[in-house]
């Protein structure tokens, strides 16, 4: 879609609910020296919403560099929206529905409020 995407994040090694939902406090220090079990990967052990900001933050700026470098488009506004839809995929029944669901989701591009063609 040109005005937003889709993703599905796949966490393994973990086992139950916690999703990593309360990561410790200590984290970001950890990350910092190198120290533990976070050590390469700059994602490891966080909770969503750390990933969707890295992902936002990261995007934003490699689009920056290209409107500076490359000559891109200037984007007025915003590049992203402020928050987020987070849906928790329980069976694969439910995975392959929201795989449909992002594979067939360009296709109604002309229904949308901000399709201008």
């Amino acid at each position: 879609m040109p005005n937003h995407c889709h993703g599905i994040i796949n966490i393994v090694g973990t086992v139950g609910a916690d999703r990593c939902v309360c990561p410790d406090n200590n984290l970001d220090e950890q990350m910092k020296k190198g120290e533990g079990e976070h050590t390469g990967s700059p994602l490891r052990g966080r909770p969503i919403y750390k990933m969707v900001q890295w992902f936002k933050t990261m995007t934003s700026n490699e689009y920056i560099r290209n409107v500076k470098q490359n000559h891109w488009e200037p984007f007025e506004g915003k590049l992203w929206q402020r928050n987020y839809y987070e849906q928790i995929v329980r069976d694969e029944i439910s995975l392959r529905c929201i795989r449909e669901y992002i594979v067939n989701n360009p296709y109604q591009w002309q229904k949308d409020k901000l399709f201008a063609g």
